[in-house]
């Protein structure tokens, strides 16, 4: 039985933004229920039911309630400088996620738009400035904020994805944009779950390069695969991986146990751009 339980607090500000939360969620177990079934029905994961649910182990029990989402969903008003990027940063979520819960077609937003962030978990980053323009503008910063920015760390390609006056700018970004509209237009037909992506190289010290399943990863640094725990997904499946395309699950790993996945790369680089996502998986065959 799902359930949704008031905050105790219906407006909050946070970081120095303005931010309300919605709801939280929660699940009264019943009679054949497991944690699995109930991850799966919540796009979530098992690991993250025994974290907010303080479990010690993965057996539970009829008429047990369970925390689905501490903070199920939250209302984000945008501020002067924002991006989707920063927001995601902030609230520890994707800038996929934020699109797809919001509908967004493109990265643009303005000032004064209000976004729904679930689930969201919020960093200790310093407060920014909450003053607000009276009309709604594009959250683009000007070409003055601009500079500074090429030294920080702050997401390029989130600030480039905005209307830009140079034509390279728009060339570079007319793959990526292509490639993501290729992505959203695939529907693949199976079973689908949420996993926790990893990626990695073969190009590694005291790497063989070589899978579970015998896939030479050297000779072909840009194939497909991925690592899988055999018990969730079968070895030699066909997957579609969110954000990553078609793969076989032809590897293994010692540290991919339950809902996680290890994605093959080229290069390290590639691997620490990837980082750790939440993705769907969907077992073609």
């Amino acid at each position: 039985m799902k359930k949704i339980v008031a905050s105790f607090a219906t407006g909050m500000i946070i970081a120095g933004t303005a931010a309300t939360t919605v709801s939280a969620e929660e699940y009264d177990v019943k009679n054949g229920d497991n944690l699995w079934n109930i991850a799966n029905e919540y796009n979530t994961t098992v690991e993250h039911l025994v974290e907010v649910n303080e479990l010690k182990t993965t057996t539970i029990q009829p008429k047990q309630t369970l925390i689905i989402n501490k903070q199920a969903k939250m209302k984000y008003k945008v501020q002067k400088g924002d991006t989707l990027s920063v927001i995601a940063n902030k609230y520890g979520v994707s800038v996929e996620n934020l699109k797809e819960w919001n509908k967004l077609d493109s990265d643009l937003i303005i000032v004064g738009q209000n976004l729904t962030i679930e689930g969201a978990t919020v960093s200790n980053d310093k407060p920014a400035e909450t003053e607000e323009q009276p009309q709604a503008q594009p959250a683009v910063p000007t070409k003055k904020e601009q500079q500074p920015v090429t030294e920080t760390k702050a997401p390029v390609q989130e600030q480039q994805a905005t209307p830009a006056s140079s034509k390279p700018a728009a060339s570079q970004k007319a793959p990526e944009k292509a490639s993501e509209q290729q992505s959203q237009q695939e529907k693949p037909q199976g079973q689908s779950f949420s996993v926790t992506a990893t990626a990695y190289t073969a190009s590694c010290n005291g790497c063989s390069g070589v899978t579970a399943t015998g896939v030479d990863l050297n000779k072909d640094p840009n194939a497909k695969v991925i690592a899988v725990d055999p018990s969730v997904i079968p070895l030699g499946s066909k997957v579609y991986v969110e954000g990553y395309g078609y793969a076989t699950a032809a590897d293994t790993g010692g540290a991919i146990k339950g809902n996680k996945i290890d994605v093959h790369v080229p290069s390290k680089g590639e691997a620490t751009n990837w980082g750790v996502r939440t993705v769907n998986v969907t077992i073609v065959e």
